[in-house]
């Protein structure tokens, strides 16, 4: 596995375990990071998307709710609305290609909420991009603020 899919699992875990305890970023990630090994790429790489995502999070969740049909974000599995929120940091505050961001998500998503949700995260992702391309072929600006 490389160690940008290990940093999303993390970011996950981390995003997961916040919104169950709604602790904050300073007091989890000691504590996280005694239990679980990481390089410093992936470390950083994972607390990049983990602070990212909550720093963004009304932002990415608008866009996750306009293009989760039928779904409310609350209603959503903690797995699969916080495996979409890492993707959408992803999309708003790198260079990785978005393509790219939605095949790990999906794998993410294979592996820890099941084929099911493969269709459902593809899906609201691949909105997502092409709403973001979109707007940057209009001259907008995709990037978070």
């Amino acid at each position: 596995m490389s160690s940008r899919r290990k940093a999303r699992e993390y970011a996950l875990h981390l995003l997961f375990q916040h919104d169950l305890g709604n602790n904050k970023p300073e007091e989890m990630l000691p504590i996280f990071w005694k239990l679980n090994e990481a390089d410093d790429t992936t470390r950083e790489f994972a607390e990049f998307l983990f602070r990212d995502a909550l720093r963004n999070k009304k932002k990415i969740d608008q866009l996750i709710r306009r293009h989760a049909l039928h779904w409310r974000i609350d209603r959503m599995s903690a797995v699969d609305r916080n495996i979409l929120r890492i993707a959408v940091a992803e999309f708003l505050s790198t260079m990785t290609p978005k393509v790219v961001a939605i095949d790990e998500a999906i794998e993410i998503a294979r592996k820890y909420s099941g084929d099911e949700a493969t269709e459902f995260v593809n899906g609201v992702l691949d909105a997502i991009r092409v709403e973001l391309e979109g707007s940057l072929e209009k001259g907008g600006n995709e990037r978070a603020e």
